[in-house]
């Protein structure tokens, strides 16, 4: 699933190039993906988008908003007189655009659209007026971010320490629990505890004051990688433009099950953990 990195790539491509932009029409081909009137949006203009977690916001100027959630393979690809160069898409979003994985279609001013993707359909887009935007369930619960986007909770250190401290999970699903910690998903998690040297099934509780310090550094490590890299292409993630992110080539342990560690000598093991895949160093994540 995207995560902080991806997301943020997918709203600073829809800064550079919807922005400005007057949604015409909305053309629903899946009706369960969207939920609220599209008319309430026909006519009005892109002033902002913004990035809650995992979570976007489209801003009109007519006070709706597009709410939405990208999940497993969800895609926003953007063709239109903003984009002045052709752009070859990714294997990943198909050899044209339409086609059969385009749910919703935003016809918009100026000969352009904004299409949908999402070959899996486990995302939504909901039309709420955009006051109404933080009623939503899962903006609502969303918890501070290490990177925070849009005026959203700063997960301080202190804080961080309060949440790691104050529970007795597993480490790695802590930090990926959305209502604690927002924007952390599985790769960054991997990446970011096996950088810490933290075995991912450890009891938050028995972390010390240094790991819990450690940890916070290396998640804001592999995050700040995640922006360097326009994100990870691991499944379906592609930017705006169709085009595949970076991070994949420069992670750390995730997806390099069997391989030799980095650090020592060990060999990267794979476990399902928590219902997710699972990579660490055994001999140097204690």
């Amino acid at each position: 699933m995207p995560e902080l990195p991806e997301v943020e790539t997918i709203k600073l491509g829809l800064q550079k190039y919807l922005v400005g932009h007057k949604i015409e029409k909305v053309d629903v081909r899946l009706p369960k993906l969207v939920h609220g009137d599209v008319k309430n949006i026909e006519g009005g203009k892109v002033i902002s988008v913004r990035r809650f977690g995992k979570g976007l916001v489209i801003d009109l100027d007519n006070k709706n908003s597009v709410a939405m959630h990208i999940k497993l393979t969800g895609q926003l690809i953007y063709r239109g007189p903003n984009l002045k160069n052709k752009v070859k898409l990714s294997k990943k979003v198909g050899d044209s655009i339409p086609n059969s994985r385009t749910h919703v279609i935003f016809h918009l001013d100026k000969k352009g659209f904004l299409y949908y993707n999402d070959l899996r359909q486990f995302g939504w887009i909901k039309i709420v007026r955009t006051d109404e935007v933080f009623d939503l369930p899962f903006f609502k619960s969303l918890g501070p971010e290490l990177l925070p986007s849009s005026g959203q909770a700063f997960l301080t250190l202190q804080l961080f320490k309060k949440i790691i401290g104050s529970s007795n999970i597993a480490i790695k699903p802590l930090i990926m629990d959305q209502k604690r910690i927002g924007g952390i998903g599985n790769i960054y998690a991997n990446d970011g505890l096996f950088d810490a040297g933290i075995d991912p099934r450890r009891r938050a509780g028995t972390l010390s004051d240094e790991e819990i310090k450690k940890l916070y550094k290396s998640l804001l490590k592999v995050l700040k990688a995640g922006f360097k890299y326009k994100g990870a292409s691991e499944l379906n993630f592609v930017n705006v433009l169709g085009e595949e992110g970076k991070y994949q080539e420069h992670s750390l342990v995730y997806g390099s099950q069997g391989q030799k560690c980095k650090r020592c000598a060990g060999t990267i093991k794979k476990i399902f953990f928590g219902g997710r895949g699972t990579y660490f160093c055994p001999a140097c994540q204690k």
